[in-house]
């Protein structure tokens, strides 16, 4: 019933659905992977012992998924990995992070006769998929067919777990979550609310976060290292790195920026769009402010003045996580506005005190470890993040230890990428351990043996 329903629905808003992709010039590239439409061949038999579809949303879902991925790859070096998007930015991060490791696909839209090609096309032993990213009839699809489902990463926000509880939908939500294998958490508060929305207890585990697993950014192959000196600016200058920041909360930032200025002359600020397509306009209210702005991409550092406040706008993909090993305080972003917060992982890594606003629903459980460990702190507004930064600023020590503090909750975290890994082994046939995987186990491989 709750699939007709559903399906019914979905039909009626087809014609809404396509014409959307087809107006916006980024979901074009992809549609005929999306419509199922797909032209190549399928893998030949024999030339992998298993497929394992791992699909990820966006660029914040293939940065959590990437190292998993790496870790599938080292365990099964024969299987063939594909990494499904419904993005262009996070095509791009998998073209860029996984090279060689994994094929991408866009993922198919929910109708059941385009799931229904993709799964025949790709024979997929097993579909994981991150951050509870639920399409019914694909996860349908799935389940007749007995190829497993596992939930990696999996968490469920206030404002998803209140709707999700509603009478109208609850039924549906709990049919579609025991379509699901098997369902890893982030936090124990995200596995009950699993259980609560009617998920088999038995089918939920809580392994913690993946995102505690990330190795340490490295450049781009060939490209330009992100540097103070790639952006114009002396070691002697201080940055302030703002990440993932969303339109209302740049002019917060700036504002803060401007008001420390004359008591740090050599105070410079980094500002990174979540959305780098909006750099023209981030700019442009940045000069309004009367204050100097360069953008990356344009090369125009060196036409900015070598003293004074200034701006850099960051409007390239997969620099940020790496310039943050240059900052002095990293600020991040959608959390001054009601977005609910992106990684702020990203800077604790390389032990930088990180600053955040209240709205942090979607990264809750790492802001709660980092403000109990007093390696994050909660800043309301410009005032309240200008006071935040001059403290800090002002005290080496206190910045030294908040940033140590922040870096050891990354540390006291990790282990959730093996957790997950293991049970994921659990649910794959036992041809995708080749003898040739045990042998790569043991750094034992073919090519070796016979040399």
């Amino acid at each position: 019933m709750w699939y007709l329903l559903y399906n019914t629905l979905l039909l009626l808003l087809s014609p809404v659905i396509l014409c959307v992709l087809l107006a916006k010039q980024r979901c074009r590239r992809g549609l005929p992977q999306r419509l199922g439409l797909l032209t190549e061949q399928p893998l030949a038999p024999g030339l992998a012992t298993a497929c394992i579809w791992i699909h990820a949303v966006s660029l914040g879902e293939v940065v959590a998924v990437a190292p998993l991925v790496r870790e599938l790859r080292r365990r099964y070096p024969l299987a063939r990995l594909v990494v499904s998007t419904v993005t262009e930015t996070g095509r791009e991060a998998v073209e860029q992070r996984l090279e060689g490791l994994a094929e991408h696909r866009y993922a198919p839209l929910d109708f059941p006769w385009v799931v229904n090609r993709a799964i025949a096309h790709l024979r997929p032993s097993l579909y994981v998929f991150v951050e509870t990213e639920l399409w019914p009839n694909l996860l349908r699809s799935l389940r007749r067919r007995n190829i497993p489902s596992v939930l990696v990463n999996g968490r469920i926000s206030t404002g998803s777990f209140e709707r999700q509880r509603l009478p109208v939908i609850r039924g549906f939500y709990r049919t579609m979550l025991n379509m699901i294998s098997c369902c890893l958490m982030q936090s124990e508060r995200d596995a009950q609310r699993m259980i609560e929305l009617g998920a088999d207890q038995s089918r939920v585990r809580c392994t913690g976060n993946i995102k505690f697993d990330q190795p340490v950014p490295q450049a781009a192959a060939g490209g330009t290292v992100v540097s103070k000196q790639a952006l114009g600016l002396s070691e002697r200058e201080r940055l302030v790195v703002a990440g993932s920041t969303h339109p209302g909360e740049e002019d917060m930032i700036v504002d803060a920026y401007q008001s420390l200025c004359e008591d740090f002359p050599d105070l410079r600020l980094v500002l990174a769009p979540r959305h780098i397509e909006r750099a023209a306009q981030v700019e442009q209210m940045v000069r309004g402010k009367g204050l100097a702005v360069s953008r990356r991409s344009t090369g125009s550092a060196g036409s900015m003045p070598v003293s004074g406040p200034r701006v850099v706008v960051l409007d390239t993909r997969g620099e940020l996580a790496l310039l943050y090993r240059d900052a002095a305080v990293a600020f991040v972003g959608g959390t001054l506005v009601p977005v609910g917060g992106h990684n702020l992982l990203e800077p604790a890594v390389w032990g930088k005190p990180v600053l955040f606003g209240p709205h942090t629903d979607h990264c809750a459980e790492v802001a709660a470890l980092l403000l109990n460990a007093r390696g994050g702190r909660v800043v309301e507004g410009a005032q309240g993040l200008a006071q935040s930064l001059r403290e800090l600023l002002d005290n080496s020590d206190a910045l030294k230890r908040m940033g140590q503090a922040a870096q050891q909750v990354v540390a006291d975290n990790q282990g959730a990428l093996q957790r997950s890994a293991e049970i994921i082994a659990t649910f794959l046939p036992p041809s995708a351990m080749s003898s040739e995987s045990d042998d790569a186990l043991r750094g034992d491989s073919p090519r070796r043996r016979s040399s």
